[in-house]
């Protein structure tokens, strides 16, 4: 981060919603993560499960983030994971570690719940943010999610 400051993370709420909403990810991103409003969206019908936050540093807002904890990853009860489900830093904002902290803020709270490790889906491609991922010590499982490429990190 280049500011004195320490980013933080903050609940969404009415009174920081239109901060949250305008979050825009560089041109060419977009195809990469899904706007937050739609994470909201999601958020909204899976509570309980979906946490969503906002990225504030020095009173601005410059990213947002969502986790997922203890979902039935296959659906049919026999793996339960918790994890980074969407990422969202501005476009202005990159490249100044707040994808870290992100990161870094949810492999706190899983540790908090209990959890041992901390799962993140991206779309693969050159365009994409795998480099990010794994140079933050995420490791290929093998396993896809839709088109995605999962990967996991170790918390212990």
């Amino acid at each position: 981060m280049t500011t004195a400051s320490a980013p933080r993370l903050e609940e969404i709420t009415a009174e920081n919603l239109d901060a949250a909403l305008g979050i825009r990810v560089r041109p060419g991103q977009e195809h990469a993560v899904a706007p937050v409003v739609k994470s909201l969206a999601e958020a909204y019908v899976h509570p309980g499960v979906a946490w969503p936050r906002l990225i504030v540093d020095d009173g601005r807002p410059v990213g947002f983030l969502m986790a997922f904890f203890d979902i039935d990853w296959y659906e049919d009860g026999s793996v339960r994971r918790s994890g980074l489900w969407r990422l969202n830093i501005a476009a202005g904002e990159q490249g100044r570690g707040y994808g870290r902290f992100a990161v870094e803020s949810v492999a706190a709270e899983i540790r908090r719940r209990g959890g041992t490790r901390l799962y993140v889906t991206w779309h693969p491609g050159p365009d994409g943010p795998e480099n990010f991922y794994l140079g933050l010590g995420f490791h290929k499982n093998g396993e896809t999610s839709g088109d995605q490429t999962v990967g996991v990190l170790g918390l212990t």
